[in-house]
């Protein structure tokens, strides 16, 4: 799971309450392209990712919006006996 959704997740948001928060500070993002950045489908702008640090109150930075995959949690495997 991605940063920015274990982020979302924490504070009860659904993707409609972050993109309504974006719109406050003028930055328009639909829902749709907010789940795919937190999927990692599809890569947000710097100016986006710092829009987004900015809602959620520096609880995540812009590398982990931008590069997601480097703080992915590793699943652990289950040994085979």
């Amino acid at each position: 799971m991605s940063p920015l959704r274990k982020a979302r997740k924490r504070r009860g948001w659904r993707l409609r309450d972050v993109v309504t928060r974006l719109s406050e500070s003028n930055c328009t993002l639909d829902a749709g392209n907010l789940s795919r950045i937190e999927r990692g489908e599809q890569t947000a702008s710097p100016a986006m990712a710092e829009k987004i640090c900015l809602v959620f109150g520096g609880e995540l930075t812009e590398l982990q919006i931008l590069y997601p995959e480097r703080f992915m949690e590793q699943q652990p495997v289950d040994e085979v006996a």
